[in-house]
């Protein structure tokens, strides 16, 4: 999927956006609070607002609970990042990506009010959406944070119907903290007083801070594994909690982790009383791309007719985990890897247990981005831990070298949603 040429004035105002970014990254709200009351104030101007963090997960949930709230009529706004093609993907107002003439719109209003002064990409974008869905009327609103969750452009709504924490894991360290309890910290700066709170599979360091927010707040907990349970059985997923057991499909999404954040989706269901079809639709009618997605069409597919090609954007140790899984669960198949990554990820542990699975990688770089991590080093740190490393100017010679030598091989192309992006841009 090409860029549209209609894109063309949201990506001029988008480059001047960058250009405001203060020398030094801090995590503070108060360019935030400032911006949103020059604007009016539009994050109190909301539908009832369910407030995701989490390290892993936050966009599989928040895509389930859409599509089960969408399946009931209800109109829902939606808010994520990164984008993998457009920016537009960011921002959906009442179930639409937002069009060319809104963004533009909510981004020269905001550019306006800012008047010059320092602000991030992500706080200045993260308003405009707000101020977009703030003018459409809707339903719901489910807002995702970026990074953390505390000091987070995100966390601006005083009362929001619900939160959810997905399960956290190391990541962004240098920005939360290089203990699970600290991000836990950081994620867990979501929770409002006396808002129900969603929380799904957490390491028990992590739990201990998340109930520990909770109690001081007085916010009631539905936590895995205490106040509901989701597993698999005899090809369905099993949902239990104190109002009863649903028996519904499996979500459409690949993975057994996503399991869990299906628990999680129809637990906030739940919460909000959504009618009984809303919890099937939530596992059959989602879609979130370049998470284990089959590619099936394009010059990548066309390159290698007989391989089975997929595409992952996990990037941190524990999607690097949930991916070998998967790829243990799938009929067994010659599997190589693609990967590039950002040299601001933990490539070592997210390969690592990756190493079982597959048996060669070929490292590239990310075309286009300046924190790529050079394939040479991707090679480096893959082969350390033990990867049939090697490195390849970029995914397409890649794919033909596997063809040549393993044509009917399974190939995973992975390690970044930047390549993700890439990737599916240039072929869907």
């Amino acid at each position: 999927m090409q860029k549209p040429a209609q894109s063309r004035g949201s990506d001029l105002i988008l480059e001047r956006l960058m250009t405001l970014h203060p020398k030094v990254i801090d995590l503070v709200l108060d360019r935030v609070w400032r911006l949103l009351a020059a604007l009016g104030h539009p994050e109190r101007a909301l539908p009832p607002v369910i407030h995701l963090a989490g390290t892993n997960g936050k966009g599989s949930t928040q895509a389930m609970i859409r599509a089960g709230l969408e399946a009931i009529g209800a109109r829902v706004h939606a808010y994520t990042s990164p984008h993998l093609v457009r920016f537009h993907e960011r921002i959906r107002l009442a179930g639409e990506v937002i069009s060319e003439e809104a963004l533009m719109a909510a981004l020269d209003e905001c550019e306006a009010a800012n008047g010059g002064a320092p602000i991030t990409y992500f706080e200045i974008t993260t308003c405009a959406a707000l101020l977009a869905m703030s003018r459409t009327p809707a339903d719901y609103v489910l807002l995702e944070t970026g990074l953390g969750g505390r000091l987070d452009a995100t966390n601006v709504i005083e009362a929001p119907a619900c939160t959810v924490i997905t399960p956290i894991s190391m990541d962004h360290e240098s920005f939360l903290g290089d203990t699970l309890a600290k991000i836990a910290g950081e994620k867990a700066g979501i929770i409002k007083r006396g808002v129900p709170c969603v929380v799904g599979p957490q390491p028990e360091a992590a739990l201990e801070v998340i109930e520990d927010r909770a109690t001081r707040l007085g916010a009631p907990l539905l936590v895995h594994g205490q106040h509901w349970h989701v597993w698999e059985e005899r090809g369905r997923l099993v949902y239990q909690d104190e109002t009863g057991l649903l028996d519904l499909p499996l979500p459409v999404l690949p993975g057994a982790h996503q399991y869990q954040n299906a628990g999680a989706a129809v637990a906030v269901l739940r919460h909000l009383k959504a009618a009984e079809s809303a919890f099937e639709a939530a596992m059959t009618r989602v879609e979130w791309p370049a998470r284990m997605q089959r590619l099936r069409k394009g010059p990548l597919t066309e390159t290698a007719p007989g391989v089975e090609l997929w595409l992952d954007g996990g990037h941190n140790p524990a999607a690097g985990e949930a991916m070998a899984a998967h790829l243990a669960s799938l009929p067994q198949r010659e599997t190589l890897l693609i990967c590039g990554m950002l040299n601001t990820k933990d490539a070592r542990n997210f390969l690592r247990p990756l190493v079982t699975q597959a048996r060669g990688l070929h490292a590239v770089s990310i075309p286009g981005e300046a924190n790529t991590l050079p394939a040479a080093e991707t090679a480096r740190l893959a082969a350390e831990v033990g990867h049939d490393a090697r490195e390849s100017p970029d995914v397409a010679a890649a794919l033909r070298e596997i063809n040549a030598r393993a044509p009917h091989a399974r190939v995973v192309i992975c390690g970044s949603l930047y390549l993700a992006g890439r990737i599916l841009s240039e072929n869907c």
